[in-house]
C-alpha cells in the first residue's frame, strides 16, 4: 500500500468537497473544530485524518460518516454497503452485477465511484 498516494488522494477528495460545499479553510476549521493547519496538511496529502478527526469534518462537508470512512479506507470491504448508503434510501440499491465488478477494482476506483456518487447525490438534494 502506497501511504504516500492515499494521503494525497484522500487530501484531494477533501479539498475538493469542501470547494463544491463553498467553504474556505478557515470556515471548515471554525466549524469543525479542526485547526486551518492541520486541515491545510490533510489537503496536501501530507497527514492522514485519524476517524476522529474524519468524523468532524463530515458535516460541514456534507458526508454521511459511513462515506468519509469509506474514502479513508476505513470501511472498503463494505463496499457495497457504502455505495447504497450513497444512493440513499434504501429504495435505490446498487446493482448486484456494478457492485461485484467495483470490488474487483482497486481501492482507488472504488473510492472514486464513491465520490462521484456522493457529488452527484449533493447536487441533485442542492436542486430538489
Amino acid at each position: 500500500m502506497n501511504y504516500d498516494n492515499d494521503n494525497k488522494n484522500l487530501g484531494r477528495i477533501i479539498k475538493q468537497r469542501r470547494i463544491v460545499v463553498e467553504l474556505t479553510l478557515g470556515e471548515l476549521s471554525t466549524r469543525s473544530g479542526v485547526s486551518s493547519s492541520h486541515l491545510g496538511r490533510i489537503e496536501r496529502g501530507e497527514r492522514f485524518p485519524s476517524a476522529r478527526i474524519l468524523k468532524r469534518v463530515a458535516g460541514p462537508l456534507r458526508f454521511e460518516e459511513n462515506e468519509i470512512f469509506a474514502l479513508a479506507g476505513y470501511l472498503s470491504s463494505q463496499l457495497s454497503t457504502e455505495a447504497n448508503n450513497v444512493l440513499g434510501n434504501n429504495t435505490r440499491q446498487l446493482d448486484p452485477i456494478v457492485a461485484g465488478m467495483l470490488a474487483q477494482e482497486t481501492i482507488e476506483v472504488q473510492r472514486a465511484v464513491i465520490v462521484v456518487l456522493t457529488i452527484l447525490k449533493s447536487i441533485t438534494r442542492s436542486t430538489t
